[in-house]
C-alpha cells in the first residue's frame, strides 16, 4: 500500500471575534430582560438565580469585548509597523542559518 505524501497545513482562519462576543454579550443580556418580568415565579420554583446569571454573562461578555478588541488591534499595529531585527519577519521570528 502506498503512503500519499503530506500537504502541509492551511494557515489558521481569522474570525471577527468582536462580532462574535458582542452578538453573546447582546444574547446574555436579551436573555436577562426577558427573565426579569418572570423574576417571582422563577424564585418560587428555586430558579430565582437564572436572571443574575444573565445579567453576569452580559458583564463576563463586556469584558471579554474589551479584550477582543485590545488583542485585535494589537494584531494590527504589529502588522503595520516596520520589522525591527535585521532578516526576522513579524511572521518567521530570527532568520536562522542551515549550513
Amino acid at each position: 500500500m502506498a503512503k500519499t505524501a503530506l500537504r502541509p497545513s492551511p494557515p489558521p482562519l481569522e474570525a471577527n471575534d468582536v462580532a462574535i462576543v458582542g452578538g453573546g454579550t447582546v444574547l446574555w443580556f436579551v436573555g436577562f430582560l426577558v427573565l426579569i418580568p418572570f423574576k417571582g415565579s422563577l424564585e418560587q420554583h428555586g430558579h430565582g438565580s437564572w436572571p443574575w446569571i444573565c445579567l453576569t454573562g452580559a458583564g463576563l461578555g463586556l469584558i471579554g469585548l474589551w479584550y477582543c478588541r485590545a488583542r485585535r488591534d494589537a494584531i494590527r499595529r504589529s502588522r503595520t509597523s516596520p520589522v525591527e531585527g535585521a532578516g526576522e519577519s513579524a511572521t518567521e521570528g530570527p532568520a536562522t542559518r542551515l549550513d
